[in-house]
């Protein structure tokens, strides 16, 4: 792994340093609970000593009698022998002390320390590095008379751990083989967890991460298993018109369109699904990630396909375009067929009469569009369909009360691209049914744009009524068949701030709602 120290190894070192600085802490206790013990052990056997002596008849007589005090070095280091104590000191009531192990002592003062004896009371205490014992030696009448001092030294700082080596390795082997064995067990745990990987290793990892997320031009979102987005870069967040802060938040918490979270979530399966969102034509897909059988998430990875649709439907509209030629095509040959022979046949007033119904059938449609159609891009669009339904066998109309004057640029593009994807799907709907019609009704009233489309059709299912908005696309088993066309319906309603509904009544109904004028921001599908 280098010069460098292993992530492991670091972390072994530094937590045998904790145990080491844990044992020192026990051991430090160890001696200050052995130096309390022997306070409160030995303080006991000392004040027994004392009071024992004090107690002794001979030692009140010998410090009551003003000249004869000579008996009073035998009671004291009779009592020292035998209880083995460092020191047995008797003094008089002033303090003098006239009986002690250590000659320098005699005639001086007995030091008290924080002693209350001089008030008549025992006590036990430390008094120039030793434990001390005071008791009064009290007279018939319970004056005090003089002083019994026993005591023993303290013991240094180890002396009361190595007074008991057995308990104390005991105590110190089981910390050391506890901690040892814990850090051993920490540092495998820290070492699996980052797949051996070390702390160096692990940010080049990161720093690969950011660059490559950054750098790729498509989106890419992860999710947990909570649906919570855990990374996503610029293209993502710019693709799905994301907040800046979307980081840790849950998909159900953004304002996503259904179709989007339910990809993002899962719920929808496949490859290559198609979302719009913000007004562009998104290709998604999602892919679980999981280790050692342990789901871990997903990636999803977004595409942006508004030029390729664009494209694509440009194709569908000159495809749709030349349809409608090939279709007015056919019915002019048809109709030049028949001239030529009713010609043929001689039957020139016959001629007369099917050309001046033809002209008169021309006509009337084109007069009826032009009348209440001001907009000549939508006017075109009808006419033309009127001979791609014709040569369907399906009839076109248009109601008495649509009226469209003309409109701007913009808001021509949105209606020639709502009503044609809506007259289309109701051709399609009704081809091949008997005495089929679809019925068209555009009308312009107080700035907002209504374009209602109907037809003779068995309807849309309800359960999908609503999908065939939603998801952007369906398949043609699904009734109605309703393609790509009703989801940029949908959009270019969207984009101007109006709707697009659909119900049954008889038959298909689709009602869209445009403005005239556009809002100042553009509405995400």
């Amino acid at each position: 792994m280098g010069s460098k120290k292993s992530l492991a190894r670091q972390l072994l070192g530094w937590h045998l340093s904790l145990v080491f600085a844990l044992l020192g802490c026990v051991t430090v206790y160890s001696v200050i609970q052995s130096n309390d013990n022997f306070v409160e052990d030995e303080g006991r056997a000392l004040l027994s000593v004392a009071e024992n002596v004090a107690a002794t008849p001979g030692v009140g007589a010998s410090l009551t009698d003003p000249v004869n005090h000579d008996p009073l070095p035998g009671f004291a280091e009779s009592a020292r022998s035998l209880s083995g104590a460092d020191f047995v000191v008797i003094a008089q009531a002033d303090r003098t002390v006239l009986a002690t192990p250590d000659p320098s002592q005699l005639r001086t003062p007995l030091p008290l320390g924080d002693s209350t004896v001089t008030r008549g009371r025992a006590w036990v205490g430390e008094v120039d590095g030793s434990l001390v014992a005071h008791v009064p030696v009290m007279d018939a009448r319970g004056r005090m008379i003089g002083i019994v001092a026993a005591g023993k030294a303290m013991p240094g700082f180890f002396e009361g751990v190595a007074n008991r080596p057995a308990d104390a390795l005991a105590l110190l082997g089981m910390a050391l083989v506890l901690g040892v064995a814990g850090s051993f067990l920490l540092a495998w745990r820290v070492k699996r967890q980052t797949l051996g990987l070390e702390p160096r290793e692990i940010t080049g990892l990161v720093e690969h991460r950011e660059a490559l997320l950054h750098g790729i031009k498509e989106g890419v979102v992860g999710l947990d298993q909570q649906h919570r987005i855990t990374l996503v870069n610029d293209h993502a967040r710019q693709l799905l018109a994301l907040p800046v802060d979307c980081v840790g938040a849950a998909v159900d918490d953004l304002d996503l369109g259904g179709r989007l979270r339910d990809v993002l979530t899962g719920q929808t399966d496949g490859v290559d699904q198609i979302v719009l969102r913000a007004g562009r034509v998104l290709v998604l897909n999602r892919m679980p990630v999981s280790r050692d059988g342990r789901r871990l998430g997903a990636v999803v990875t977004l595409r942006d396909r508004t030029e390729l649709v664009t494209l694509r439907e440009e194709l569908a509209t000159s495809s749709r375009t030349t349809d409608t030629l090939r279709a007015q095509a056919h019915e002019f040959s048809n109709r030049l067929h028949t001239i030529a022979g009713l010609i043929e046949l001689g039957e020139y007033d016959e001629v007369r009469q099917y050309v001046d119904l033809v002209r008169r059938e021309h006509e009337e449609w084109h007069d009826q569009v032009t009348a209440r159609i001001g907009d000549t891009a939508v006017a075109a669009l009808l006419i033309a369909k009127a001979s791609l339904a014709a040569e369907q066998g399906t009839g076109l109309r248009l109601t008495d009360d649509s009226y469209l004057s003309d409109t701007d640029e913009r808001l021509s593009a949105d209606l020639v691209t709502v009503v044609g994807n809506l007259v289309d799907n109701a051709l399609d709907a009704v081809r091949g049914a008997p005495d089929a019609w679809v019925e068209v009704d555009v009308r312009d009233h107080d700035g907002t744009v209504t374009v209602v489309v109907r037809d003779s059709g068995p309807g849309v299912a309800p359960e999908i009524a609503t999908e065939v908005f939603a998801h952007g696309f369906t398949t043609k088993a699904a009734e109605h068949g309703r393609g790509l066309g009703l989801a940029l319906t949908r959009q270019a309603c969207r984009r101007r701030g109006g709707r697009v509904e659909l119900h049954n009544d008889s038959g298909a109904v689709f009602t869209a709602v445009l403005p005239s004028a556009p809002p100042t921001e553009m509405v995400a599908p």
